[in-house]
């Protein structure tokens, strides 16, 4: 189906709805939208089979064939067309950039991280930081990992700068946003039943396993801390083992992406 074209001269209802999105968590809520800016995030978004409900583009300059031929894929509802001037105002990039999408937010359903029988899952409790997000969310899809679980009080998940972080991995890895530990503990009970061989393995400094010694082996769930906090005590009374990083030096902690990372890769590494 063709696209609607929705012409924009001035900073109206519909540029002050697109501005929001950029910025603003709340009105991303309600809207059920977001917004992607780049051209590896966009062909990512694209590749990965995410709804397109809009991009926003300008004629004031020759569009590249790439940016014509999303434009020509009709996988968006509505096509935006700005004046340069405009555009500038949207982009947050020191050139502004000839293409950015809006996207819709996918349910926060649990049943879109796939299940098998190598099941790797990573649940980050109430992350601070959107670049420690986006940095985390990125070892995840490049090191196998099937869905990632966000839980309590986060930040957002579809901060632009969340996604910018990802540098495009933020539309190959399912992800999920749950108000708490309560939530979790439903679908962790239901997959117990159907991987009897699973664990839940929790994050700590003070732990006594070192990650190469645990068995990461059988299907897993990951529980990563708070930046500041580490785990809560619910958290750990859900897991069947806890592991440290060995670490030489007078650093007594990594960064919480870092960290992640250096896990991944373990688990990675055990698994073939």
């Amino acid at each position: 189906m063709k696209a609607a074209v929705v012409r924009i001269y001035s900073e109206n209802a519909d540029f002050q709805h697109i501005e929001t999105l950029r910025r603003n968590r709340t009105k991303r809520r309600r809207s059920g939208e977001f917004f992607v800016e780049g051209v590896r995030p966009i062909n990512q978004a694209l590749a990965h089979g995410w709804t397109i409900n809009g991009l926003v583009y300008s004629r004031d300059k020759r569009l590249s064939d790439w940016a014509e031929g999303v434009l020509a894929s009709g996988r968006a509802k509505t096509h935006y067309e700005l004046s340069a001037s405009l555009m500038e105002k949207l982009s947050q990039k020191e050139a502004p950039s000839e293409l950015l999408a809006i996207v819709a937010i996918p349910a926060d359903d649990l049943a879109r991280i796939p299940v098998g029988d190598r099941l790797l899952a990573v649940v980050f409790d109430r992350p601070a930081s959107p670049g420690n997000l986006g940095a985390v969310i990125r070892s995840c899809d490049a090191l196998a990992v099937d869905g990632v679980i966000l839980t309590g009080h986060a930040v957002d998940l579809y901060d632009p700068e969340t996604i910018r972080a990802t540098t495009g991995s933020f539309f190959a890895v399912p992800a999920v946003r749950l108000p708490s530990h309560n939530e979790l503990t439903p679908w962790l009970d239901t997959l117990r039943r159907r991987l009897p061989r699973l664990q839940v393995v929790g994050t700590s400094a003070k732990a006594a396993i070192r990650i190469c010694d645990h068995d990461f082996t059988s299907p897993t769930v990951l529980l990563i801390g708070n930046e500041n906090h580490g785990l809560s005590e619910s958290y750990r009374a859900l897991c069947d083992a806890l592991v440290t990083i060995p670490m030489a030096g007078s650093a007594t902690s990594l960064n919480v992406a870092c960290a992640t990372s250096i896990l991944l890769y373990e688990i990675a590494r055990q698994r073939g």
